[in-house]
């Protein structure tokens, strides 16, 4: 039966930790709350009690973005249990094992006991809380339902963090593959092929045409190796100068656009729409909403299409019509959002659109790295047969010499 580490506090917020056999996550949550326990975060114990080395370690490889989702998921379980904001951000700022995350939870509490609302609070943390999360507390707070809100943001940061998550988990292989094969090139070209070199030299023949090039190649990069590193310096500081202009990334991104049209239209759909939907279900105003969807989404072919439907939503005109006009969204996502702005469930249809092509966004991008991964293993083999051939080719020219 799996083991999972759990961490809950009482409603006099001690906090209480340890380890609970159980079927499944929600066995432990059940169990937690017939002790009369707040579950904070629970998580499975693939070894049991971890030691403190480890957990330290563990923790350091978190992100920020981690934290933030950590920090949402404890504080609306609180909410959620019946506590008062200010006694939920004290227990978070005691149990946070964030040294950083817990003066930012403490830094809020202060000006909320000061005064401050909460959005307000969190607005004066910008590197850690993004315009987003906190247009969303606010808008929950506007409308009296912070704790509702909380949950939604949570599922919000969770289906963003898994999408994430499951496009770097795909291109974890494609990267290595390229690493130890580019690797190997090297440690040939610049290691064993010279060792070979001094010996054909000393014999004087002609070599074949493949190994005379090949060995001109391992000369000029064990000689120059350091042209070919500055020269790749240079074109990297340049191209990111080049993309830093508002010109430069607009003819970047047209171009990732048309070359990966399939995966970038998806992603920037499933981010549109996630994040409209989200903002829309907590009570943010749709003008608001909207640009706050400029800040998620990262085309800036994309992103200046959402200026135009800005501008019809500001018209009057709704989203349906400009979205169309855009002509930058699929024709299946503009259908379903224009049935769920005549029915009146536009938030809720904007959700369902993202699920939609958050599923066909993770079958693309398996479908690409099929084909990504045999092609790369493809030109590998050519390159390292195409060394292995040239010195082949020398060592039977020399077994040919008369006698």
């Amino acid at each position: 039966m799996p083991v999972f580490h759990y961490r809950a506090t009482n409603h006099m917020g001690e906090l209480a930790e340890g380890l609970m056999n159980a079927v499944d996550e929600k066995t432990v949550v059940e169990s937690l709350k017939n002790s009369r326990l707040i579950p904070l975060k629970i998580t499975e114990s693939k070894d049991g009690q971890k030691s403190e080395g480890a957990k330290k370690l563990e923790f350091l490889k978190k992100s920020a973005a981690a934290d933030v989702l950590t920090f949402t998921t404890e504080l609306a379980a609180l909410l959620g249990a019946g506590l008062p904001l200010d006694r939920g951000l004290g227990i978070l700022s005691e149990i946070s094992e964030n040294t950083s995350m817990r003066e930012v939870i403490t830094s809020v509490l202060k000006y909320i006991r000061e005064g401050s609302s909460f959005s307000d609070a969190l607005m004066r943390h910008p590197k850690v809380f993004t315009r987003l999360y906190v247009n969303i507390v606010k808008a929950g707070e506007l409308g009296g339902v912070l704790e509702s809100v909380m949950q939604k943001l949570n599922e919000f940061l969770e289906t963003s963090k898994e999408l994430k998550d499951h496009i770097y988990s795909a291109m974890i292989y494609p990267i290595i593959l390229t690493l130890s094969g580019g690797a190997s090139v090297i440690v040939l070209m610049t290691y064993v092929i010279p060792k070979f070199s001094v010996i054909f030299e000393d014999l004087g023949q002609s070599l074949p045409l493949p190994t005379q090039i090949l060995l001109t190649m391992s000369g000029f990069l064990v000689s120059y190796w350091w042209v070919l590193v500055l020269g790749l310096v240079i074109v990297v500081f340049l191209f990111k100068r080049y993309i830093s202009t508002p010109e430069g990334r607009k003819a970047w991104d047209a171009f990732v656009l048309k070359v990966f049209k399939d995966i970038v239209v998806k992603l920037e759909t499933s981010r549109f729409c996630r994040t409209l939907g989200t903002l829309l279900k907590s009570g943010v105003p749709l003008l608001e909403a909207l640009r706050n969807v400029q800040d998620v989404v990262s085309n800036v072919i994309i992103r200046q299409a959402i200026d135009g439907v800005i501008k019809g939503a500001k018209e009057g005109q709704g989203i349906t019509g400009p979205i169309i006009l855009a002509n930058v969204f699929p024709s299946l996502a503009i259908s379903m959002i224009k049935v769920g702005e005549e029915s009146g469930h536009l938030d809720t249809m904007l959700l369902k659109v993202a699920d939609t092509y958050e599923k066909g966004l993770k079958t693309t991008v398996r479908r690409f790295i099929s084909i990504v991964e045999p092609a790369m293993i493809l030109v590998m083999g050519v390159v390292v047969g195409f060394i292995v051939m040239s010195m082949l080719m020398a060592i039977f020219s020399i077994n040919e010499m008369p006698m």
